[in-house]
């Protein structure tokens, strides 16, 4: 994940972290929570959660229906659930209350399925290939690899952010450099495509951002050709 800042972003919230909690929008406010308590219940039974809360794919031994949502809430470490909820916290709440906490719901929820609706089909032609070349131990491992983390739902808000404010200058703290949150999608999705397709970065589900934020562009582009945006 990489970690950004809004330039111009910082409020004088009242009453300290109390008041910075009880001023977020609901939804937000929520998911933040709900990641929270389900990453304790990892750090105190991490093969139990796991094995039957994280994505796997169709077809393997471990597969359960209810893993397409609940695998958007949990997290592999202490950075990897920093960095989604720092980001949750900074455009989610900002999207939240520009399009309201009903469709911020919506949207979040549709664009993590698409995460993992894009990130299976990608399995899916992997485990094609592995087949038709006898790739056994391949295959094996694709079907005992679990996905996890609300990254896709992530990358979602981020291009729904983006969709709705392109202006906003954006700073990246490393390297420190500041550009229009237009820009910094396109190079996030850039930068994802490449990786996905070359498998740089192995053990990141690049498709699934990708999925997140097709899914997210998509639903913007309906509510603003139907007035429904805001």
């Amino acid at each position: 994940q990489t970690f950004l800042e809004m330039s111009y972003y910082g409020n004088n919230y009242g009453g300290g972290f109390g008041g910075f909690i009880s001023s977020l929008p609901p939804v937000t406010k929520n998911i933040v929570a709900i990641n929270v308590l389900v990453f304790i219940a990892i750090l105190v039974n991490q093969q139990f959660m796991v094995a039957n809360f994280a994505m796997f794919y169709p077809t393997s031994p471990f597969f359960r229906p209810w893993q397409i949502i609940t695998h958007m809430f949990m997290h592999g470490g202490f950075w990897h659930i920093f960095f989604n909820m720092y980001s949750l916290l900074m455009f989610g709440t900002v999207l939240e209350r520009s399009i309201g906490s009903k469709k911020f719901l919506i949207f979040y929820f549709v664009t993590g399925l698409g995460a993992v609706a894009l990130h299976t089909g990608v399995e899916w032609i992997e485990a094609q290939i592995f087949m038709a070349n006898e790739q056994v131990m391949a295959y094996h491992n694709l079907l005992m690899t679990p996905t996890l983390g609300a990254s896709g739902a992530i990358y979602g808000v981020l291009i729904g952010y983006a969709m709705v404010y392109p202006q906003s200058r954006l700073t990246l703290l490393f390297p420190p450099v500041t550009l229009t949150a237009k820009w910094m999608v396109i190079i996030f999705a850039a930068i994802e495509l490449f990786t996905g397709i070359t498998g740089t970065a192995d053990g990141v589900a690049h498709f699934a951002h990708l999925g997140g934020m097709l899914f997210g562009w998509l639903l913007i582009r309906m509510w603003r050709r139907q007035g429904k945006l805001y």
